[in-house]
């Protein structure tokens, strides 16, 4: 994989990436973002492929960048297809620090060292390749604003920015609402992209635990009702046995 273009867990971490206070924005959901931008950039790699929403490698051959093959073998090593949302669920201690320094090694960000409360030390990060991330941030307000249909690579990028929350990060305000909104509908322009930025989402609110169903009339897998537990179906069953001997007694 040549380095003439960066990845989607870079972009999408420039992206994140505040340049007042050197600080990513969403930083607990991004580390999830990360997960699934480096399942969208195998895809586009053609390493793997959606199996219903599943993930399966087609092709174990690396791809020369060292993260990306990590997660690779890894997704090898199942041996069978994984289920998207329990692969980003899954444990990522230290991702989003991996690639910080990844883009530091290349000259994109530049590590600024600090104390917080003047005791913790703190390290922040600014951009220093501004064209880049104009160049990330242009193709973004562009697929917004001409609602013309973006390529595969925008609209995963797209689609994963609007799952970890940055919309509100990168289009502030009142003024900001009708492109969080575009930008939200981003998501079905890549199928790869909306079946990763789902699991994403789906990660947040807790149902990665779920298995799916078929698909809803609007494209999106529907996700399973969740489970009740053995003392909410105890109750319930003592209400219904209640009513029952009312209705008897009458």
């Amino acid at each position: 994989m040549g380095r003439s273009r960066r990845t989607l867990p870079e972009e999408l971490l420039l992206l994140a990436l505040d340049p007042a206070t050197g600080t990513t924005a969403q930083p607990q959901s991004l580390d999830l973002g990360l997960a699934g931008a480096q399942l969208v950039e195998l895809a586009l790699a053609g390493r793997i492929a959606p199996d219903g929403d599943r993930i399966a490698v087609v092709m174990a051959r690396p791809t020369g960048d060292p993260t990306l093959d990590s997660a690779l073998e890894l997704l090898r090593r199942r041996g069978s297809p994984v289920r998207a949302v329990h692969w980003i669920g899954g444990p990522r201690l230290g991702l989003r620090q991996t690639y910080l320094s990844h883009l530091e090694r290349c000259g994109m960000v530049h590590a600024v060292a600090g104390q917080m409360c003047g005791v913790l030390p703190t390290t922040r990060y600014q951009a220093t390749e501004s064209v880049i991330c104009r160049e990330i941030r242009s193709r973004l307000d562009s697929a917004i604003r001409t609602g013309v249909p973006p390529d595969p690579r925008t609209a995963a990028l797209a689609a994963l920015a609007h799952a970890v929350g940055l919309g509100k990060h990168l289009y502030p305000g009142n003024e900001g609402r009708s492109s969080r909104s575009r930008l939200r509908d981003l998501i079905r322009h890549d199928p790869m992209g909306g079946l990763v930025a789902h699991a994403v989402m789906d990660v947040q609110n807790g149902v990665a635990a779920q298995p799916r169903r078929g698909p809803a009339p609007g494209g999106r897998p529907q996700s399973a009702v969740p489970m009740q537990s053995q003392p909410q179906l105890q109750s319930q069953a003592q209400s219904r046995r209640d009513g029952m001997a009312r209705l008897a007694a009458h």
